[in-house]
């Protein structure tokens, strides 16, 4: 068992480590974590060879204090060509997060060229060190390939350095979850800082993540009354994979640069 794991299992519960906390309160489970939980769960019990994952949407509708959280998964349906399967996540206190995963049959690639082509990026992999954190260190390696909350799209490399849960090695499908939260602070922070705190995000894929490192690249926010949605483009050294949406709500308290 690491003791880097940012859970540890003690019979069908699941213990946080410390530095599985959140930028929001130091008592606060990571938002990022419990996507990461729910793909873990729906992977480890009803994934199938031939059948990818291709969305993984993420209901983060209750904070958690730092206590043991239980996760159950669901079929919701399994056809020939789809699999839907579900998660929800509890703790003592009741839900406080659910998601719904998407899997599709793989198959031919159609001939023909594509109306609409997202680019590969020009972002290199980093060669340089990780940023270190202000208000509050990331548990994981972050490098920003643009300056944070600088005008245009925001560009950063993420990479995973402890385990999800006891020892186990994060598969791509995992991976690509705990990343893809990072979709809500590149896509809504503002020049003086991340004021709004999201409530959900929906990953979908081409393909998984070929190695530790996920790129990603704000693509999009608009924002009204409090209310925001922001969108990003998911890649790893061999180009764009997928996309992240997500909705979010203005927090008063703005949270400073990572």
């Amino acid at each position: 068992m690491s003791s880097s794991a940012f859970f540890t299992r003690k019979g069908d519960e699941l213990v946080p480590a410390t530095h599985a906390r959140g930028p929001w309160s130091p008592d606060m489970l990571h938002g990022r974590l419990l996507g990461g939980l729910a793909a873990r769960a729906i992977e480890r019990r009803h994934a199938e060879p031939g059948l990818r994952f291709a969305r993984l949407t993420v209901d983060l509708f209750r904070n958690s204090p730092m206590v043991p959280v239980t996760v159950e998964t669901t079929l919701a349906r399994d056809g020939r060509r789809i699999r839907v399967a579900d998660a929800t996540i509890s703790t003592e206190q009741g839900v406080i997060a659910r998601a719904a995963a998407v899997l599709l049959r793989q198959g031919e690639q159609p001939e023909g060229e594509q109306a609409v082509v997202t680019p590969a990026w020009d972002e290199p992999p980093p060669s340089g060190p990780p940023v270190e954190g202000r208000e509050w260190t990331p548990p994981f390696d972050l490098w920003q390939a643009s300056g944070w909350g600088e005008p245009g799209p925001g560009r950063v490399w993420l990479r995973e350095r402890d385990p999800l849960v006891d020892d186990e090695p994060l598969t791509p499908f995992v991976r690509a979850a705990l990343a893809a939260d990072f979709a809500s602070p590149l896509s809504n922070t503002g020049v003086d800082g991340l004021r709004f705190i999201n409530a959900d995000y929906t990953l979908t894929l081409a393909r998984l993540p070929g190695g530790d490192l996920v790129g990603i690249e704000a693509t999009g926010h608009l924002s009204a009354g409090g209310v925001a949605t922001g969108q990003v483009t998911l890649h790893d050294p061999a180009g764009p994979l997928g996309f992240c949406v997500v909705t979010a709500v203005a927090n008063p308290a703005p949270l400073g640069s990572s």
